[in-house]
């Protein structure tokens, strides 16, 4: 059977970033604009004050220090609290088609691919910004690529679900190469006015070259060794944005129409379930958690990624063989597990073994084992 490798993965950051002390006065101004409109209700206990942000807090609960956004001053605006984005005409290239094409010209040029030679385009997202035509057909196009193209979403475990469906095309010799890119706007389904998560997120966008083994120019890559799905459904991390909303006028401006979580039973019962899978998947492979060189894990939370880290190695990793982004990048859902294999692969030699697993809502769960080439 032909074997799937990875020969290029590329990285789009936006130019802006926010630090958690700029993202907390904005929300503490709010919230005591908030507290001070409602002084009445609040005192008569018909309504809760909204508590006080800080950035130790951030920090402690999540490892996060600031994010990258497509858009600063509406996130700090107190009297908007969220991006802003204009709408852009049908003809000109879309927000996530943008941010698409520009990961994706560095993962050919790092694969050493012409985008004609493309057959198999797919955009993997938590939030694809529309739903048709497939963005994944607008980066195609804007790419000159050939063959077939389609939009997915796993939530955060998109790009490694994604990462299955290339590799199935090319064992199956369905498509020789594939662009799967993760154009992630999360700040667009934030709620900035929430103490408890206005924190999380941030944006940016990833890209990959998966090509058939014996069509690859560079020969560096990734071979990808096996690839493991899980999928439980729970309402624990959930958002109820979607074309129906317009149906029911009263729950328009609900807030599950944003991103929301229950956050600690996210951490109790997600844990376990991660690690149990990746063991298990590397049992199947017949590979020990000590031949492991990196692990390339979901940029959530620092805390969740040292547990399963230390479940799986059965030690504490080191931060070369965890590497954390999401102290600069924040949570950027699908992206992150691709954005910490991006900048952090370099050093590895021939042979090296690494493993990318995602999680979130759905629950899903994606595990993806690699071996070095060379």
């Amino acid at each position: 059977m032909t074997s799937a490798v990875i020969t290029g993965t590329g990285l789009f950051t936006p130019p802006h970033a926010i630090s958690n002390e700029a993202l907390v006065q904005a929300y503490n101004l709010w919230a005591e604009y908030y507290n001070s409109e409602h002084a009445a209700e609040i005192e008569a206990g018909q309504l809760e004050a909204k508590p006080f942000s800080n950035a130790e807090f951030i920090e402690k609960a999540s490892g996060i220090k600031q994010r990258y956004v497509l858009d600063r001053d509406g996130i700090l605006d107190p009297q908007r609290m969220k991006p802003y984005l204009p709408e852009r005409s049908n003809e000109a290239l879309s927000q996530q088609a943008e941010m698409s094409v520009s990961a994706a010209r560095d993962a050919l040029q790092q694969a050493q691919v012409d985008p004609a030679t493309l057959d198999m385009v797919i955009v993997a997202c938590s939030n694809p910004q529309r739903a048709y035509p497939a963005v994944a057909i607008e980066v195609q196009a804007a790419l000159g690529a050939g063959g077939f193209a389609y939009d997915m979403n796993v939530a955060c475990s998109s790009a490694t679900f994604g990462l299955q469906a290339a590799a199935n095309a090319i064992q199956s010799g369905q498509a020789k190469r594939v662009l799967m890119v993760n154009p992630e706007i999360c700040t667009g389904h934030l709620n900035f006015c929430d103490r408890d998560s206005h924190f999380i997120f941030g944006d940016a966008c990833t890209a990959m070259i998966i090509e058939a083994s014996d069509q690859a120019h560079n020969q560096a890559g990734f071979e990808i060794l096996g690839t493991k799905l899980k999928t439980q459904f729970s309402n624990n991390i959930r958002n109820n944005a979607g074309f129906l909303n317009r149906c029911d006028e009263s729950g328009l401006g609900a807030l599950d129409k944003l991103f929301v979580q229950e956050g600690r039973k996210v951490f109790k019962e997600v844990c376990p379930m991660v690690a149990d899978i990746m063991r298990h998947h590397l049992a199947a492979l017949e590979i020990e958690p000590a031949q492991l060189s990196r692990l390339w894990l979901h940029q959530a939370n620092l805390n969740m990624n040292q547990l399963i880290a230390k479940r799986v190695l059965g030690r504490p990793a080191t931060e070369v063989e965890a590497p954390v982004i999401l102290d600069r990048y924040a949570n950027t859902s699908s992206a992150g597990s691709i954005i910490a294999f991006h900048l952090h692969q370099q050093d590895l030699g021939p042979g090296a073994l690494g493993h990318i697993c995602s999680f979130g809502a759905g629950y899903s769960v994606g595990s993806v084992v690699l071996r070095k080439q060379g």
